[in-house]
């Protein structure tokens, strides 16, 4: 297990196995030394922490998602790592988009986003920091609250 495994489990987390693709897509592929992700849920054991078909966010419903946002989160992490073999390699969080299934009225979209952004901080510290964008959205797959895309930086061996 390496540093940034162990930091995940000192705050309380665990990364989980990478999910498999539902389609015909990659979870996360390398383009140079980025690793790009495709869209992650926030499934934990193959079920949704917190599904859509409770009804779109809405103010009322903004907190209870932001859980979501970290399990999403650490989703996109475990497809990085499938990539890269550690999580160590990553140098720099580059990006991360956020998708809110959200209520016609709903403009809190970066208070959800503040979770997997405030959780990458702490695991990453200064490395952690990143350009967002959070976008509400009508529907997700599988009715899903959220899904999450992420950019990392990552260092390679010279092969």
């Amino acid at each position: 297990m390496g540093i940034v495994e162990e930091k995940i489990l000192q705050i309380g987390f665990i990364l989980p196995l990478p999910a498999a693709a539902a389609g015909l897509y990659a979870p996360a592929i390398r383009s140079g030394n980025l690793v790009f992700t495709s869209g992650q849920l926030p499934l934990f054991e193959g079920k949704l922490v917190e599904p859509g078909g409770k009804g779109r966010v809405n103010e009322e419903r903004k907190e209870d998602v932001v859980h979501a946002s970290r399990v999403a989160l650490l989703n996109a992490l475990a497809a990085i790592k499938s990539v890269t073999g550690t999580l160590d390699s990553i140098e720099r969080i580059v990006k991360l988009t956020l998708y809110v299934a959200s209520e016609q009225d709903f403009s809190s979209q970066h208070i959800v986003a503040n979770g997997a952004s405030s959780l990458l901080h702490e695991i990453f510290g200064e490395r952690g920091s990143h350009a967002r964008s959070a976008v509400g959205v009508s529907g997700l797959p599988l009715d899903a609250s959220l899904e999450i895309e992420l950019i990392v930086q990552c260092k390679f061996p010279i092969i």
